[in-house]
């Protein structure tokens, strides 16, 4: 399944929400011109009843988007999450579809960085233990005392927008706060939070009183906390995880608790929520346990909220794809100003799929002239849905980079800045195993149309629009006139021929392109390839 690219009117558009969201989602789509379905709390089996012919699925952290429930959504585009944590979504899956997974990371930032302090405050008076002491009668201060913030050290793992409102609430408090991120270079970045020391991870970990973790659930994150880690702990250390559950070795903090070498722990997320019956953690007066608070506050359920349904009302009003984990994201106005070469890399690429008789191992991309940055970086993702768009493969803007992988596509982009006589120009060449067969094909805008003004070694302006027919022949008096009376016979009209020398080979060989009004037919390639001096024809659909 790959969804259809064609542009969507709101009317035309099923936006399904399914778990529980801030009203605000559903009045941010009508502004718009969408009137979501909202349907919450279904299983995986009525997600896959629900889900055929909805172009958008927006959820929270209950829904699971499977693969099951990804195959049979047979029109959906785009999944929104209202939140950061995607972990609910396959996203390999979804790639491989070519549906676009975004969230959004910055609509509850400050609220889980000061979940955090929070649990840090609470964690060091012992607050909720108290509570429940006092409410079952007891008026004792006895296994209570606390410990003071103020010249603590607070580590910070992982300084991204969270770990930055947590690190700045703290020095707030007084806190000597350090950090490790392994986005930035112990040795050589400069923390983003004045004041913060950055460390490696282990020597963090020996120096801190207060370690809190914000970092996403990877592979590489999987039990970053380990035993092994535990045991570097500073005696009396506290430890607070607000971000993904999985991040801690849960087994080993509850000996690390029972061995007296940390005095505590404040989790708002575990490895499975909610936990098991017996799981070693919960019952411990010395461990504070919430469930998954981080984005639960009013401000940031509306700030999610608003943020998914602007976001998924502006992928299908615009075509972008805006905090994709998947997917490129350019703004609206520069896709704007983009467009016409945009269409003109996907031609490029389209032409040389079409073009080669090998299957394209590599693909060089080379954007000259003006556009730089992420619009390049866009164009040459659009030359690779071009040169992979087949009914058979069904390539998209999320799922190219995988299917080009999957297949051995080595990609080559190159800026230069001297596009020559033009503006702008996007290069491509493409080449088989062991470069046995090289073609490239090169084009720019002439006003807002595209325009191939380079195929191989023959230099020509070519609309590349509609049916091109391709001819290598020996290049001798007569053939074109032999060509035209088949091409006119067969009752299809030539509207401009573009002729040159093929100076890659033999050259007494020709290249010659007709622009045709409509598709020739399978008759007339025959009666074409029949011809004497006739080496090879090909039909190209741009």
């Amino acid at each position: 399944m790959t969804p259809s690219t064609q542009r969507l009117a709101p009317a035309e558009t099923r936006i399904l929400i399914c778990d529980e969201l801030s009203e605000v989602a559903i009045e941010t789509f009508r502004t718009h011109g969408f009137e979501p379905e909202v349907r919450t709390g279904m299983s995986e089996d009525e997600l896959v009843e629900a889900v055929p012919g909805v172009h958008a699925m927006v959820i929270r952290s209950a829904t699971k988007v499977t693969r099951r429930v990804l195959e049979a959504a047979d029109e959906l585009r785009v999944v929104g999450r209202a939140g950061v944590g995607i972990d609910n979504v396959d996203r390999q899956a979804a790639t491989e579809n070519g549906v676009v997974v975004m969230h959004t990371p910055l609509g509850n930032t400050v609220t889980t960085g000061e979940l955090a302090i929070s649990l840090m405050c609470s964690l060091s008076r012992h607050i909720p233990r108290a509570d429940r002491l006092t409410r079952g009668g007891s008026w004792k201060k006895k296994g209570l005392m606390g410990t003071e913030l103020t010249g603590k050290t607070l580590g910070v793992v992982g300084l991204g927008r969270i770990g930055q409102v947590a690190a700045r609430r703290a020095i707030g408090l007084e806190m000597k706060v350090i950090a490790h991120d392994p986005y930035i270079s112990a040795s050589g970045g400069e923390s983003p939070v004045p004041s913060v020391e950055l460390l490696e991870l282990e020597e963090l970990l020996k120096r801190s009183d207060f370690v809190t973790l914000h970092v996403p659930l990877l592979d590489s994150t999987r039990n970053l906390i380990s035993a092994e880690r535990l045991a570097l702990m500073k005696p009396g250390a506290r430890l607070i995880n607000a971000a993904r559950g999985g991040l801690i070795d849960e087994a080993a903090l509850a000996v690390a608790l029972d061995e007296g070498r940390l005095a505590g722990a404040a989790l708002d997320v575990l490895a499975e929520e909610p936990p098991a019956e017996g799981h070693p953690l919960l019952g411990r007066d010395d461990v504070i346990i919430t469930p998954h608070l981080g984005a639960s506050s009013h401000e940031a359920q509306e700030n999610v909220a608003s943020m998914v349904a602007e976001q998924i009302s502006t992928f299908f009003l615009d075509g972008v794809a805006h905090n994709a984990v998947n997917a490129p994201a350019v703004s609206a106005e520069t896709l704007r100003e983009i467009a016409p070469y945009v269409l003109l890399a996907e031609q490029l690429g389209s032409f040389l799929r079409q073009r080669c008789e090998q299957p394209v191992r590599k693909l060089e991309i080379t954007v000259s002239g003006e556009t730089e940055g992420a619009a390049a970086d866009y164009l040459s993702l659009a030359t690779l849905v071009g040169l992979l768009r087949s009914a058979e493969m069904g390539a998209n803007y999320v799922n190219a980079p995988l299917l080009a992988a999957e297949r051995g596509i080595r990609i080559l982009n190159a800026r230069d800045e001297d596009a020559g006589a033009y503006q702008n120009l996007i290069k491509v060449r493409a080449s088989g195993k062991g470069g046995d067969e090289s073609h490239v094909v090169t084009g720019t805008i002439f006003g807002r149309s595209p325009r191939f003004v380079r195929i191989d070694d023959l230099h020509l302006d070519l609309d590349p629009s509609g049916h091109l027919l391709m001819t290598q022949h020996h290049d001798r008096p007569g053939v074109m006139g032999q060509i035209g009376t088949l091409v006119g016979g067969s009752g299809v009209n030539i509207s401009r021929l573009e002729l040159g020398s093929n100076e890659q080979g033999d050259s007494s060989l020709a290249l010659a392109f007709f622009s045709l009004d409509r598709a020739p037919t399978d008759g007339l390639i025959q009666d074409l390839r029949a011809l004497e001096a006739i080496e090879e024809v090909r039909c190209i659909e741009l």
